[in-house]
């Protein structure tokens, strides 16, 4: 019921207004009857802005951190997700998201949407990174379309470590459903899962238009932090420096 709400009432006119979503191919998405809606990944706010503009719900796996947040920020960041039916997972390991994808195949054997990031996380630098088989092995047990949706804008109306989005236009394109059915009874094939993998990361590449890196976007945050804690302590050692020389 929140979900409803939270859409149609509270927060999802007032986004219409402002942010004017721009959406193409919204008519790729089935009116009725299980999908996977795998999308890329380049700011928070496209777990809000995307069910937002598909009338249907979708229902989202998140990162567990979301519904374990202390104090009143955590409160409410823990009503909001619980609220819109997102699915908690931990992002540690395959074997910790096992329980995660096993909901997902529950969703998708009721016949509803169910969004995930193949990804698995947030892009560090708006590139798309390689996807996990995590989608491909939920496509092909639930016998489901994939449907690729590109948020195209998001990442630069909220980056990465900006609370809210700025204002303007956010734009959307839908691509027509995957059909791997030709694959029936082969999940659990890595060789397999992997070509459906890289066949859906390559139509988020087509519909947008980011640059492809071959690599993990964990390891790439991993890589990009080491980079700036190094960096960062280069600056301090040279400030120290230049204090000593000072004196």
């Amino acid at each position: 019921m929140l979900y409803g709400v939270l859409k149609w009432v509270v927060i999802g006119p007032w986004l219409r207004i402002v942010y004017r979503p721009k959406v193409e191919g919204l008519s790729n998405i089935p009116k009725r009857g299980a999908a996977i809606i795998a999308s890329n990944h380049v700011s928070f706010s496209d777990s809000i802005f995307l069910p937002l503009v598909v009338s249907r719900k979708i229902i989202f796996i998140a990162k567990s951190d979301y519904f374990t947040g202390k104090g009143i920020k955590g409160f409410f960041t823990r009503l909001f997700f619980s609220g819109v039916g997102a699915i908690p997972v931990d992002r540690t390991g395959g074997k910790a998201a096992h329980g995660a994808l096993e909901t997902g195949l529950r969703v998708l054997g009721e016949g509803d949407l169910f969004g995930i990031y193949p990804e698995g996380t947030r892009s560090p630098d708006g590139r798309l990174y390689r996807g996990k088989t995590g989608v491909a092995r939920l496509a092909l047990q639930a016998q489901s379309p994939v449907i690729p949706v590109a948020m195209l804008n998001t990442g630069e109306l909220q980056p990465i470590g900006k609370r809210l989005p700025k204002i303007g236009r956010v734009r959307i394109s839908i691509g027509e459903p995957i059909d791997f059915s030709r694959y029936e009874g082969l999940a659990g094939d890595r060789t397999v899962e992997r070509a459906v993998t890289d066949q859906i990361m390559y139509a988020l590449m087509e519909l947008s238009g980011q640059d492809y890196i071959d690599e993990y976007a964990i390891k790439a945050k991993a890589l990009k932090q080491q980079a700036d804690e190094s960096t960062a302590e280069a600056e301090r050692v040279r400030l120290e420096r230049g204090r000593r020389d000072g004196d």
